[in-house]
């Protein structure tokens, strides 16, 4: 039997403000444990928080990026449940009248171009973080976290695989680093995932019975967790077993979902206004205001590199996904260097180097691609030279040519020397030379490949053809 699955996700992000949500405690993230803490983020007794009116901007930002409606009037609300982490015993967050609703984005997957429903975006506070010590026995909290202001983004159950998942997912980062909203460092728990997932009969319209996969904090696991996910459960129907309602914890390591606990419905939060904050009252001026600010974004950005620039679809999409490429390339093409041939190096060269080095920025700046580019064109360096001028500049900001300098990367390109050299392969490989005269063009490639090779690859390379097909009389 053929099943559909039907996925909807939660995305969190923590905003990039300095301050707390409902305090003046510092977000920085990999401060010593429990040093940016007050006793309002940690509950205290007494104490009375006060919004932050930036985060609430922020939402308004990622909404209207995400072609949401802005609520005019909305409200803080008291989520009721323990975790060490949660040190009030409750979560502040928002019920019925979220900032954002009825959003929308569009995404490509699997070739075809699909609109993902967005029910809703709120803002809550941050929970802290447990630290579990194995040797020991024993479970440490730290609040440094406690107090960081989130929005989570609710999808509708519009997904229906792991490749539309993380599309949706890369796009989302992509909408909320270009808007500054938040860094998404999904490495230091800025952006993280919980899946909503069911599957059901292909054509049966009643839903199955969801599970919820919670924290995945990164695209891969996502994908991973989503698979695992729909083939247990295909496998339990398959069996004649029920799927049980509940949470799970995703082990990426081992690739397997741990259930933690029974899904809470709505209603075993609790939920009621929180009688400490007054309401949030959103006006027209505002919100145009914040409407005036937003950047271009990533669509409009990759129609303009298509239609200025001339670049491929999928070389556009690739370097607007993110915005430092994005900035990094204008920049590249604004000092000279050809577009397709910027475009070619950063969604090469330099987008391998920085995976590999697990680096987010470029470590060195446009120019010096620029002065790569320049060198190659100018016939200074091969391009498999100006490969290893580039990977260098990883490790150092320097003159491109100075580096081939160095490294004796410098191309010979004087005929009278490169001559001989050509000669001297000509007169060692007879055979080559007649099939050349026969029509294989396999054979002038052997040829110029000899060339290069008893020049230790310093010479030329289009001089080097030129001249064997001179020499030849082709």
């Amino acid at each position: 039997m053929d099943y559909e699955t039907i996925i909807g996700l939660e995305i969190h992000a923590e905003l990039s403000t300095e301050s707390k949500i409902f305090c003046s405690c510092s977000t920085e993230f990999g401060a010593d444990v429990n040093t940016h803490t007050c006793p309002v983020c940690t509950g205290m007794p007494g104490v009375l928080p006060v919004l932050n009116k930036k985060a609430v901007e922020y939402a308004i930002m990622a909404g209207l990026a995400m072609n949401c409606n802005i609520t005019r009037y909305g409200k803080q609300d008291r989520k009721n449940y323990f975790y060490p982490d949660l040190p009030k015993g409750y979560q502040i967050s928002q019920y019925d009248l979220p900032i954002c609703y009825g959003g929308y984005m569009e995404i490509e997957a699997d070739g075809q171009q699909k609109k993902i429903g967005i029910t809703r975006i709120h803002i809550e506070e941050d929970a802290g973080k447990l630290i579990h010590d194995d040797f020991l026995g024993v479970s440490l909290v730290d609040y440094n976290r406690a107090g960081v202001p989130l929005i989570e983004i609710v999808t509708e159950p519009d997904v229906r695989s792991a490749g539309e998942a993380k599309a949706f997912l890369e796009k989302v980062k992509s909408i909320l680093e270009y808007t500054g909203v938040s860094d998404c460092k999904m490495q230091e728990g800025s952006l993280r995932c919980d899946i909503n997932l069911s599957v059901r009969p292909m054509g049966q319209k009643e839903l199955g019975t969801r599970t919820e996969i919670k924290n995945i904090n990164s695209f891969s696991a996502a994908v991973r967790a989503i698979e695992f996910e729909r083939s247990r459960q295909i496998g339990l129907i398959s069996a004649g077993k029920e799927v049980a309602l509940a949470t799970l914890r995703w082990d990426d390591e081992n690739g397997i979902g741990y259930e933690m606990r029974s899904k809470e419905e709505a209603h075993d939060y609790r939920y009621f206004p929180e009688p400490d904050l007054a309401p949030v009252v959103i006006d027209d001026g505002w919100i145009e205001k914040i409407k005036n600010s937003l950047p271009e974004l990533p669509d409009a950005r990759k129609e303009r590199y298509v239609s200025d620039f001339g670049l491929p679809e999928y070389d556009a999409a690739f370097i607007t996904a993110s915005r430092k490429l994005a900035d990094y390339f204008e920049k590249a093409v604004e000092l000279g260097a050809p577009p397709k041939i910027a475009s070619n190096w950063i969604m090469g060269d330099i987008s391998r180097l920085l995976k590999d080095r697990g680096l987010e920025d470029i470590p060195f700046a446009p120019e010096y691609l620029v002065k790569t580019t320049d060198l190659i064109e100018k016939g200074v360096v091969s391009t498999t030279a100006a490969k290893r001028i580039v990977a260098e500049l990883f490790d150092g900001e320097k003159d491109p040519e100075q580096i081939a300098k160095e490294a004796g990367l410098i191309q010979v390109s004087d005929e009278s020397e490169l001559a001989l050299l050509v000669k001297q392969v000509i007169d060692e490989n007879p055979k080559a030379v007649a099939e050349v005269r026969a029509g294989k063009e396999k054979a002038m490639g052997f040829l110029i490949g000899q060339a290069m090779r008893v020049s230790k690859g310093s010479a030329n390379p289009r001089i080097i053809s030129r001249l064997v097909r001179k020499m030849l009389g082709l």
